[in-house]
């Protein structure tokens, strides 16, 4: 499951993931978010936010959030990347050089700190 998380300038998509996150999350909130917010402002910035609750991606929203990525490879400005799976920030932090925004992976006790990087 995604939420968009209130609160934020309205360049930021910031957004927590709780339990399994699927295809049609995607598909029916994190792909029409980006899409607007890159229509009115261009480029963008994503926090992106691993919950507690969080078990994991199934197959669909791996393949969107790969294809998502493809599709706006230029849209975004910097990116937070905010969890406390080991596996997935190695991931986020070992790929994230390809990616030409400045990327960061905090940990989820670090989400305040996220939330000022992305903003500032």
């Amino acid at each position: 499951m995604i939420q968009v998380l209130p609160g934020y300038p309205d360049n930021v998509l910031a957004i927590t993931a709780r339990q399994n996150v699927t295809g049609e999350d995607y598909k029916s909130v994190i792909i029409p978010a980006i899409e607007a917010k890159v229509e009115t402002h261009g480029k963008i910035r994503l926090l992106y936010h691993l919950g507690a609750e969080f078990v994991g991606f199934d197959a669909a929203a791996m393949w969107e959030d790969a294809t998502t990525g493809l599709k706006h490879f230029t849209d975004f400005e910097k990116i937070a990347f905010v969890s406390d799976v080991d596996w997935i920030n190695h991931m986020v932090s070992a790929f994230g050089f390809v990616i030409p925004c400045p990327v960061k992976v905090f940990k989820s006790a670090q989400l305040s700190e996220a939330s000022d990087w992305i903003k500032s």
